[in-house]
């Protein structure tokens, strides 16, 4: 049945603060827990965080008290439901272990997101930076096994391979390079849109999640693969950002957001099997309904326009969390070698071959490299490195083990 998120009644925004019992909530058992579910609480944390940075910094671009206080109002309800969600991750789970979360969310639902997305531009940068995303996963996992004695299909189970992408060393281009077109909003997909924002926020969450926990480990090569991939997860929030039409109003970005987030918990609700972490996105949702019906107003108010001429009154097929092996593999087999150029994603005979790229390359790379080096010292520790290649050989014959 039709899910109108414009017609469907929320939570009343008065009884939608919570006290501090009720935020602290019982976090998940980390040996129990869905992968799924894992990357679900990893994920909305993200939407969730950028649902507040991108409020702060409406209020600080407006001069209205009374939109000023209202913005304040949903943003202090967002902020509990962000607390909600992240102190769901328990304490014994390991900051590598996390982030091992945090790359399967990167892999699958780029990976969802790509196979679903209509537009041809954004589906192919999709796929660029899902096989970044894949060798990043590729090298933690290494890591996790040679300093804490983990393998990481422990924490992704039979879900996601864990074997090369392209290559990270490979991945440090010149931030020119990292700067894509955007859509028109106007004649954008609604699913396009709600696709960028949604990849954005993921990816944002990564670069700020390394960004204070890269200097955690102990190990120098742990802090320098750390340091090395959150600029690879900078880019990434260039490459996605950029997709977004810069000409949307305030508003109209406001609107989308709370779209969004309604859009998302609909979409965690239909495959979310853990009974108490349900019921969170359950209430969120209904409180999310209500602040959608907030912005549709001040849109109504400050705009003259009526949201349901921007967005459509039923929500698309969800957003969903499952094994994409194939479809890596086959964007594997297909572009591996490709790299930006400009707004361009070019195989290698059609890539520059002295320009800012190899340049910016022999800055960055001119010593030892992290993602290298984490290999090259867990075949020295265990033998061989850590791979989980479910569907056979590497489908790029110069990566297949030896």
């Amino acid at each position: 049945m039709a899910f109108n998120p414009f017609r469907e009644r929320g939570t009343p925004l008065e009884k939608q603060l919570h006290n501090w019992k009720e935020i602290n909530v019982q976090p998940y058992d980390k040996n129990e827990v869905h992968p799924y579910t894992r990357c679900r609480v990893i994920l909305m944390n993200g939407i969730e965080t950028e649902g507040a940075m991108f409020n702060h910094q409406f209020a600080r671009h407006c001069d209205d008290m009374d939109l000023k206080r209202h913005l304040a109002t949903t943003r202090r309800i967002e902020q509990q439901q962000q607390k909600m969600i992240n102190w769901l991750a328990p304490a014994n789970e390991s900051t590598l272990e996390i982030t091992i979360g945090y790359e399967q969310v990167a892999v699958d639902l780029t990976a969802y997101l790509a196979r679903t997305e209509p537009d041809p531009y954004v589906k192919a940068a999709l796929d660029f930076a899902l096989l970044e995303d894949f060798d990043h996963l590729y090298r933690y996992a290494n890591l996790l096994e040679m300093t804490e004695g983990k393998k990481a299909d422990q924490i992704t189970s039979q879900l996601t391979e864990i074997t090369v992408g392209r290559p990270t060393a490979l991945e440090h281009r010149h931030p020119f390079d990292d700067v894509r077109r955007h859509y028109d909003r106007k004649k954008a997909s609604p699913l396009t849109q709600l696709h960028a924002l949604t990849i954005l926020a993921g990816e944002q969450q990564t670069m700020n999640f390394y960004m204070n926990v890269g200097n955690r480990p102990q190990e120098t090569v742990g802090r320098g693969l750390y340091l090395e991939i959150a600029q690879i997860e900078e880019q990434h929030v260039t490459h996605y950002e950029s997709l977004l039409d810069p000409n949307a109003s305030w508003f109209e970005m406001l609107l989308l957001h709370e779209y969004n987030e309604v859009y998302l918990y609909h979409s965690m609700l239909q495959q979310e099997e853990h009974p108490r972490i349900k019921k969170i996105w359950e209430m969120h949702l209904d409180q999310e309904l209500e602040h959608l019906r907030i912005a549709g107003e001040m849109m109504q108010k400050y705009e003259k326009r009526d949201p349901q001429e921007l967005l459509p009154p039923e929500l698309p097929e969800p957003t969903l969390f499952q094994s994409n092996i194939d479809y890596v593999r086959d964007v594997l087999a297909r572009s591996t070698d490709f790299n930006a150029f400009e707004t361009e994603f070019l195989p290698p005979d059609k890539f520059p071959s002295d320009g800012r790229y190899s340049a910016y390359q022999k800055v960055v790379n001119a010593s030892d490299v992290p993602s290298e080096l984490v290999i090259q010292q867990h075949m020295q520790k265990m033998g061989k490195e850590y791979r989980q290649e479910l569907q056979g050989p590497h489908p790029v014959e110069r990566f297949r083990m030896q």
